[in-house]
């Protein structure tokens, strides 16, 4: 199949969930014999970069800032795509609902992958929460599928909408790498830090890791892997605490990620907002045991291989630090688990394979 993805920054990736995905399916699809492009952004892609793991690589302009980076790219994609006789197209982000119609123009057929509830984090203004909001709505009208990554984003799309959609998840890999030349860039030592990796928002959570964290009475350290290009003064907050054992690692990619997992003693995940969330399935992959946000997706995740908790509650996730520094828990067991999980439901060639599925009924119908 001739197969085009787009509503991302582009490949290769070294930003977000959504261009680890795109990499790791474009490459996939690829090697399976089919012709894949992956659309990327002028700022984010070297525009001389033409091709990339076997994927083709077609850089477009945008306008970079919050409100209108994605949007713009993603029209721009789309009206492009109309000369490019695709059979097929994997938009990203329900944002990007409102330009799935113009492929379809041309004769492809369109699946739009949603994401979360992008409308409930924090950093939209009334105006882009209402415009989510629509594109909810337009996310079950304009394309020909649409693709969930969590089961409790599926039921939400059924139950609000009525609509049904493709339960597809993010992947990972399990990994046994335990190099450690990132930990000696970085001054740490494997298994004495906790792990925390996300975007820098305020739905994210970070500092409510880092305020329990601060109540912690041990040697080990906190590392905050990530940042966020429109979250400035939330993370200069963030960078106020005057703990020496907290580091500010910035975004750190490729080969210094996987290592950081690897090494971690424990990850710690605290978004609210979104389905399956790529760091904490990749945490798994790593045999990491995890301290993980109660909420329904990230239950849904991480099913009995770590432990619960309402990050709201101070006290508790206190607690269950502490626990994890004077090892009270079974590290070793809870990592096992995430890693017999990640086999199980979320390997990236099993969801090569649905992605091609999918896309092979589009066309069939």
């Amino acid at each position: 199949m001739k197969i085009a993805i787009m509503g991302i920054r582009g490949i290769p990736a070294n930003y977000g969930g959504f261009e680890t995905f795109a990499e790791e399916l474009g490459w996939r699809l690829a090697a399976r014999g089919h012709e894949v492009t992956v659309y990327g952004r002028s700022h984010y892609v070297d525009p001389n970069l033409t091709s990339y793991r076997g994927v083709h690589l077609t850089v477009l302009p945008t306008v970079r800032t919050k409100y209108f980076d994605t949007v713009v790219h993603t029209s721009l994609c789309a009206l492009d795509s109309l000369t490019k006789n695709f059979e097929c197209v994997l938009i990203c982000n329900a944002a990007n609902a409102l330009f799935s119609w113009i492929p379809r123009l041309s004769g492809a057929l369109v699946a739009l992958n949603v994401d979360g509830l992008e409308r409930k984090r924090r950093k939209w203004n009334a105006a882009g929460r209402f415009y989510y909001q629509i594109s909810e709505r337009l996310a079950t009208l304009l394309p020909n599928a649409i693709v969930t990554d969590a089961v409790a984003i599926q039921e939400y799309y059924r139950s609000r909408y009525g609509a049904d959609s493709t339960f597809i998840p993010y992947g990972a890999t399990v990994e046994h790498d335990a190099n450690e030349g990132a930990l000696a860039r970085l001054g740490l030592e494997p298994k004495r830090y906790f792990l925390y990796v996300s975007r820098l928002e305020p739905e994210n959570n970070a500092h409510l890791v880092i305020r329990a964290f601060e109540r912690t009475d041990t040697r080990l350290q906190l590392v905050i892997v990530g940042d966020a290009p429109y979250s400035a003064g939330y993370v200069a907050q963030l960078k106020t605490t005057r703990d020496p054992r907290i580091r500010f690692a910035g975004g750190v990619y490729g080969q210094g990620y996987h290592e950081l997992q690897a090494n971690a003693l424990c990850y710690v995940h605290a978004t609210e907002v979104g389905g399956t969330h790529p760091a904490l399935v990749e945490a798994m992959g790593h045999g990491n045991a995890a301290i993980v946000h109660d909420t329904a997706e990230n239950r849904e995740v991480v099913g009995e291989a770590g432990i619960l908790v309402d990050m709201n509650e101070e006290a508790k996730l206190v607690e269950a630090m502490q626990g994890m520094a004077d090892g009270k828990v079974d590290l070793h067991r809870l990592g096992t688990l995430a890693q017999q999980r990640v086999q199980t439901d979320y390997s990236w060639d099993a969801i090569t394979t649905a992605y091609e599925k999918l896309f092979d009924s589009l066309m069939r119908n």
